[in-house]
């Protein structure tokens, strides 16, 4: 205890206590100088926020995905980056990630097909010996202006790939895991607000709420960490390949979108997900954090 009366700072999970003494004070609001154990006030943090762990980040080639891996990097992690077929994107990803002073490995394939899911968990533990954070973040989005115009092809296809391979994912991952990991996955402001013309994909991004939600109760005994990131219009490679060149124009800038009459940028939503795979966010699981413009949800 120091002169203050502070138990001093704490740098790991294990240093919180589980319950208290009984006790109780006279006055409102109370004391902290009498408390037993002190209140913890102060949290040391050795080094980067991200030191040492190793990132599973899907779709990382470009986008959110591009700008997390960015900052993992900056705040000390490894990164492997899981992308579909954008050989580009992801190349140039790794050389930026190299110029940070990080170490990258990339893995092109479907997460569709569990038997590449399990390959990406695989390669990553020959690379890195272990995993510590995973982000869920690949989807794909077709316009459609009537649900009687989804067909069925593109109705598994986008379920597949947005919601059922985050089952995949976390299935081959979470054997791995260990105490104060994280896990992180990609939703949307349309799962709580909706979206007239993408009603498969914001179906998929409720469903990815529901299951955040209810892994975390799964996990929590367990010291794993389980959140959400809901971004909102965001200016990613999925806008222009998703919309026609004139609704790109005004993408985000009419206040029925967002009341920031603006697109995000990726590196506007990436703190988010560096936060939640610290120990910053250590008292968070079950919870979804909207980096969208000032759109109020529930």
């Amino acid at each position: 205890m120091d002169s203050y009366g502070n138990y001093g700072s704490v740098t790991i999970c294990e240093d919180i206590p589980l319950s208290f003494p009984p006790q109780h004070q006279e006055m409102q609001p109370g004391l902290e100088c009498v408390m037993q154990p002190r209140p913890i006030s102060d949290r040391t943090r050795c080094g980067r926020r991200l030191e040492n762990k190793v990132a599973i980040i899907t779709g990382g080639d470009s986008g959110i995905g591009r700008a997390t891996a960015y900052d993992f990097v900056k705040e000390g992690a490894a990164v492997v980056i899981v992308y579909y077929n954008e050989e580009q994107d992801a190349h140039n990803t790794e050389r930026r990630i190299h110029e940070l002073g990080g170490s990258c490995l990339l893995l092109q394939g479907d997460l569709k097909d569990r038997c590449f899911v399990k390959k990406c968990v695989e390669k990553t533990l020959e690379c890195f010996g272990k995993i510590d954070v995973l982000v869920n973040n690949h989807a794909v989005q077709f316009i459609q202006r009537s649900i009687l115009d989804i067909s069925p092809e593109q109705l598994h296809l986008v379920f597949e790939n947005n919601i059922i391979s985050y089952f995949y994912m976390i299935q081959e991952v979470l054997p791995h895991l260990k105490k104060g990991s994280s896990i992180i996955n990609t939703a949307s402001v349309t799962a709580f607000q909706g979206n007239k013309d993408l009603i498969d994909y914001s179906a998929t991004k409720g469903a990815i709420i529901a299951l955040t939600r209810s892994l975390s109760l799964s996990l929590a005994e367990q010291g794993i960490r389980v959140n959400a990131v809901a971004p909102g219009p965001i200016w990613t490679p999925l806008i222009p390949a998703s919309f026609s060149a004139e609704e790109v124009t005004t993408f985000g800038r009419k206040t029925s979108q967002v009341p920031m009459m603006r697109a995000g940028q990726p590196c506007e939503v990436s703190p988010c997900y560096v936060f939640l795979a610290s120990e910053d966010a250590s008292y968070m699981t079950g919870q979804v954090m909207h980096p969208n413009g000032g759109t109020i949800v529930a």
